[in-house]
Protein backbone atom coordinates (compact mmCIF):
# COMPACT_ATOMS: atom_id res chain seq x y z
CA UNK A 1 0.00 0.00 0.00
CA UNK A 2 1.50 3.31 -1.03
CA UNK A 3 1.41 6.35 1.20
CA UNK A 4 -0.59 9.42 0.28
CA UNK A 5 1.47 12.14 -1.35
CA UNK A 6 1.04 15.81 -0.56
CA UNK A 7 1.36 17.98 -3.67
CA UNK A 8 2.78 21.40 -2.78
CA UNK A 9 5.03 24.12 -4.05
CA UNK A 10 8.59 24.44 -2.82
CA UNK A 11 7.56 27.57 -0.87
CA UNK A 12 4.82 25.60 0.92
CA UNK A 13 7.32 22.89 1.86
CA UNK A 14 9.74 25.50 3.20
CA UNK A 15 6.91 27.06 5.24
CA UNK A 16 6.10 23.64 6.73
CA UNK A 17 9.78 23.12 7.59
CA UNK A 18 9.83 26.49 9.40
CA UNK A 19 6.65 25.62 11.29
CA UNK A 20 8.13 22.25 12.28
CA UNK A 21 11.29 23.92 13.54
CA UNK A 22 9.21 26.37 15.60
CA UNK A 23 7.23 23.50 17.13
CA UNK A 24 10.31 21.43 17.96
CA UNK A 25 12.62 24.18 19.16
CA UNK A 26 10.18 26.59 20.84
CA UNK A 27 6.73 25.16 21.57
CA UNK A 28 7.83 21.67 22.68
CA UNK A 29 10.37 22.99 25.24
CA UNK A 30 7.80 25.53 26.53
CA UNK A 31 5.26 22.79 27.13
CA UNK A 32 7.83 20.54 28.82
CA UNK A 33 8.70 23.42 31.15
CA UNK A 34 5.00 23.97 31.95
CA UNK A 35 4.67 20.28 32.80
CA UNK A 36 7.71 20.47 35.14
CA UNK A 37 6.28 23.51 36.92
CA UNK A 38 2.83 21.91 37.23
CA UNK A 39 4.37 18.72 38.65
CA UNK A 40 6.01 20.74 41.37
CA UNK A 41 2.54 21.73 42.65
CA UNK A 42 2.08 18.24 44.07
CA UNK A 43 -0.94 15.94 43.68
CA UNK A 44 -1.26 15.33 39.93
CA UNK A 45 -4.77 13.82 40.18
CA UNK A 46 -6.33 17.21 40.94
CA UNK A 47 -3.83 19.43 39.16
CA UNK A 48 -5.58 21.31 36.33
CA UNK A 49 -2.35 23.03 35.23
CA UNK A 50 -0.73 19.64 34.77
CA UNK A 51 -3.71 18.30 32.79
CA UNK A 52 -3.76 21.40 30.57
CA UNK A 53 -0.03 21.15 29.91
CA UNK A 54 -0.32 17.43 29.07
CA UNK A 55 -3.20 18.21 26.69
CA UNK A 56 -1.12 20.90 25.01
CA UNK A 57 1.82 18.50 24.77
CA UNK A 58 -0.39 15.95 22.99
CA UNK A 59 -1.60 18.65 20.59
CA UNK A 60 1.95 19.86 19.81
CA UNK A 61 3.21 16.30 19.28
CA UNK A 62 0.26 15.64 16.96
CA UNK A 63 1.10 18.74 14.94
CA UNK A 64 4.76 17.71 14.73
CA UNK A 65 3.82 14.23 13.53
CA UNK A 66 1.37 15.58 10.95
CA UNK A 67 3.86 18.09 9.53
CA UNK A 68 6.66 15.49 9.43
CA UNK A 69 4.39 13.20 7.41
CA UNK A 70 3.49 15.98 4.98
CA UNK A 71 7.16 16.86 4.50
CA UNK A 72 8.20 13.20 4.14
CA UNK A 73 5.59 12.56 1.44
CA UNK A 74 5.75 15.99 -0.20
CA UNK A 75 5.46 16.02 -3.96
CA UNK A 76 6.92 19.29 -5.20
CA UNK A 77 4.91 20.76 -8.04
CA UNK A 78 6.68 23.02 -10.52
CA UNK A 79 4.10 25.51 -11.78
CA UNK A 80 6.64 26.71 -14.39
CA UNK A 81 6.28 23.33 -16.14
CA UNK A 82 2.60 24.12 -16.81
CA UNK A 83 1.41 26.49 -19.55
CA UNK A 84 1.29 30.11 -18.35
CA UNK A 85 -2.48 30.35 -18.83
CA UNK A 86 -3.32 26.94 -17.28
CA UNK A 87 -4.63 26.58 -13.72
CA UNK A 88 -2.39 24.42 -11.50
CA UNK A 89 -0.94 24.25 -8.00
CA UNK A 90 1.25 27.31 -7.51
CA UNK A 91 -0.94 29.51 -9.73
CA UNK A 92 -3.37 32.28 -8.90
CA UNK A 93 -6.60 32.35 -10.85
CA UNK A 94 -9.15 35.12 -11.24
CA UNK A 95 -12.65 33.91 -12.07
CA UNK A 96 -15.89 35.74 -12.81
CA UNK A 97 -19.26 34.18 -12.20
CA UNK A 98 -21.05 34.01 -15.57
CA UNK A 99 -23.77 36.65 -15.83
CA UNK A 100 -22.27 38.90 -13.16
CA UNK A 101 -19.34 41.22 -12.75
CA UNK A 102 -18.30 39.54 -9.48
CA UNK A 103 -14.69 38.36 -9.58
CA UNK A 104 -12.93 36.08 -7.11
CA UNK A 105 -9.20 35.43 -6.84
CA UNK A 106 -7.85 32.10 -5.62
CA UNK A 107 -4.32 30.85 -5.15
CA UNK A 108 -4.23 27.10 -5.71
CA UNK A 109 -2.01 25.41 -3.12
CA UNK A 110 -1.45 21.92 -1.77
CA UNK A 111 -3.70 20.84 1.09
CA UNK A 112 -0.95 21.62 3.59
CA UNK A 113 -0.87 25.30 2.59
CA UNK A 114 -4.61 26.01 2.40
CA UNK A 115 -5.83 29.17 4.11
CA UNK A 116 -9.29 30.22 2.94
CA UNK A 117 -9.06 33.59 4.71
CA UNK A 118 -5.93 34.42 2.69
CA UNK A 119 -7.51 33.22 -0.57
CA UNK A 120 -5.38 30.05 -0.67
CA UNK A 121 -7.51 27.05 -1.58
CA UNK A 122 -6.46 23.41 -1.45
CA UNK A 123 -5.97 21.52 -4.68
CA UNK A 124 -8.40 19.00 -3.14
CA UNK A 125 -11.24 21.54 -2.76
CA UNK A 126 -14.20 21.32 -5.16
CA UNK A 127 -13.40 24.75 -6.64
CA UNK A 128 -9.76 23.90 -7.30
CA UNK A 129 -10.59 20.47 -8.69
CA UNK A 130 -12.99 22.08 -11.15
CA UNK A 131 -10.42 24.70 -12.20
CA UNK A 132 -7.15 22.71 -12.37
CA UNK A 133 -6.15 21.99 -15.95
CA UNK A 134 -8.44 24.66 -17.40
CA UNK A 135 -7.16 27.75 -19.20
CA UNK A 136 -7.88 31.45 -19.48
CA UNK A 137 -11.23 31.97 -21.20
CA UNK A 138 -12.62 28.54 -20.27
CA UNK A 139 -16.04 28.34 -18.67
CA UNK A 140 -16.20 25.91 -15.75
CA UNK A 141 -19.12 24.56 -13.71
CA UNK A 142 -18.35 24.48 -10.00
CA UNK A 143 -20.37 22.26 -7.69
CA UNK A 144 -21.00 23.61 -4.20
CA UNK A 145 -23.26 22.63 -1.30
CA UNK A 146 -25.55 25.54 -2.28
CA UNK A 147 -25.78 24.28 -5.88
CA UNK A 148 -23.71 24.57 -9.01
CA UNK A 149 -22.66 27.77 -10.74
CA UNK A 150 -20.59 28.63 -13.78
CA UNK A 151 -17.47 30.77 -13.82
CA UNK A 152 -15.20 32.03 -16.55
CA UNK A 153 -11.46 32.03 -16.02
CA UNK A 154 -10.40 35.64 -16.49
CA UNK A 155 -6.68 35.39 -15.75
CA UNK A 156 -4.10 32.87 -14.57
CA UNK A 157 -0.74 33.92 -13.15
CA UNK A 158 2.05 32.42 -11.13
CA UNK A 159 1.57 32.84 -7.38
CA UNK A 160 4.29 34.98 -5.82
Amino acid sequence: MSEKTYPMTLAEKEQLEQELEELKLVRRPEVIERIKIARSYGDLSENSEYEAAKDEQAFVEGQISSIETKIRYAEIVDSDAVAKNEVAIGKTVIVREVGTSDEDTYSIVGAAGADVFAGKISNESPIAQALIGKKTGDKVVIESPAGSYQVEIVKVKKTK
